[in-house]
């Protein structure tokens, strides 16, 4: 056939494992594309973080794509009004694209299909949302059973391999130039402290390469912040690079606790499935009473808000999380936790507050992910902490061996022992450089137990 098709990409950012692109590949002539578009998300629009991963994981897909002879054609825009335009400049009347759950790209969806012949595969999870449902065939609310119904559908299916040739047209459409989009930040460049990330699906693949030789210890180096014991695969599998399906395969026969580490890529199905249910997961809360929750506002609400953002709230975990955060891009799991439970719990500040800085700052920020991880510390979600559950960061911090996290990321507290660096104020042996805490951990508790009496009930 000499009629070309599209292929868009989003979040899918690879070329195995890419059902869409083997698909396109038997209908025509394939033009890649890869649409910018800020309108679409409105206040979810890709933070700074993102964006810096984007431009180099666009830049590895295109190298990728030139090494098959093709490429990838970028464009800015709204997207259905963009593929549009490039559908009706290439004559293609068929899009290929993996399908996706955020509501600004459901809407786009919807809008392409009027003009279009749109064809969308499954790819970016373990198993269609959809497809994993109670007896009664309603989806799932709560994660341990939705886990329970999704293992019985594992191992997943194979991994699809990468097409041999991928068909060109006899023309190439106008592209536009990465480095227009300005994707990167210059003045200043704060991004200095990412170039331990290699964004690209060579790079997420170098990522599992590193990772399976820990992945048995899974379940007894995943708390401990000083320690390396996450993936950081996070961010390869929220930008498409590697697949659900191609990191099961890889782990699931490394033994011991490597379960646990699945039941956490499972939990990256159960946040698209919550997200069907409830598409303003990341901006309402999915409690109601939760809508009269007297959150603080006014001027010493957002010095506490600047001092939690900037590393700076006295508690030496919180503020490690929260610089590692500025600093790299993304936080350890258990750090993520503690410090968003100090934000909500202790500084009695909206989760979404949070949410908007985690989305702007996280190189793995994920519309699904983010939401249903702050309401569920927030206690807001439907399958949440409840909120009196206040987890007090200082007992975390020693439980979970953070001295050497913290001498990395509050260099004004290495000096301390171990015994001492927890709680620096308590110990006596504050540094003048470092500050004091925003508010007591018994202080803080009363005053979040009396704001959640106002909406209990």
């Amino acid at each position: 056939m000499t009629t070309p098709v599209l292929l868009w990409f989003r979040q899918d950012l690879r070329l195995s494992d890419q059902p869409a692109l083997v698909a396109a590949c038997h209908d025509g002539p394939v033009i890649p594309i890869y649409v910018l578009d800020d309108d679409g998300p409105g206040d979810h629009a890709m933070g700074g973080a993102s964006r810096w991963w984007l431009h180099h994981s666009v830049d590895a897909l295109d190298r990728a794509l030139r090494d098959k002879g093709s490429r990838l054609i970028l464009r800015r825009g709204k997207t259905a009004e963009v593929l549009a335009k490039l559908a009706g400049e290439a004559g293609a009347k068929t899009i290929h694209a993996i399908r996706h759950y955020e509501p600004w790209w459901v809407k786009a969806e919807e809008a392409l299909a009027e003009k279009l012949d749109l064809c969308l595969h499954d790819g970016n999870q373990l198993a269609p949302p959809r497809s994993i449902t109670t007896g009664a065939g309603k989806p799932f609310k709560i994660y341990t059973p939705f886990w329970r119904a999704l293992s019985h559908h594992m191992p997943p299916d194979h991994p699809i391999r990468m097409p041999a040739r991928i068909p060109t047209p006899s023309r190439w459409p106008a592209t536009e130039a990465l480095d227009s989009w300005d994707l990167l930040p210059t003045r200043p460049d704060w991004a200095t402290g990412f170039s331990d990330w290699r964004p690209g699906e060579v790079g997420a693949h170098a990522r599992i390469d590193h990772f399976i030789g820990e992945a048995a210890d899974y379940e007894g180096t995943r708390n401990m912040p000083s320690q390396e014991g996450t993936s950081r695969l996070s961010p390869h599998l929220h930008f498409g690079e590697i697949t659900p399906r191609q990191v099961w395969h890889r782990v699931a026969g490394e033994g011991g606790s490597v379960r646990t580490f699945l039941g956490e890529i499972g939990w990256r199905d159960y946040a698209q499935a919550i997200l069907l249910q409830y598409p303003d997961i990341g901006r309402k809360s999915t409690r109601e009473r939760f809508d009269r929750m007297p959150w603080r506002t006014g001027k010493a609400a957002n010095a506490d808000l600047r001092a939690w953002q900037r590393g700076r709230t006295g508690y030496p975990i919180v503020d490690a999380g929260m610089r590692q955060l500025w600093a790299t891009g993304w936080m350890h799991n258990r750090v993520r936790m503690i410090a968003a439970s100090f934000l909500i719990k202790h500084l009695l500040i909206d989760w979404r507050e949070g949410e908007r800085w985690f989305w702007d700052c996280l190189v793995d920020a994920d519309y699904g992910n983010n939401g249903v991880n702050w309401q569920w510390t927030a206690g807001t979600g439907v399958d949440s902490n409840m909120f009196p559950r206040i987890m007090a960061p200082l007992g975390q911090s020693g439980k979970f061996d953070a001295a050497g996290y913290i001498r990395e990321w509050v260099p004004e507290l290495a000096d301390l022992p171990d015994e001492a660096i927890h709680d620096p104020e308590d110990a006596g042996c504050r540094p003048d450089d470092y500050p004091e805490k925003r508010i007591g951990h018994r202080e803080a508790r009363e005053r979040a137990l009396a704001a959640y009496a106002k909406i209990k009930g």
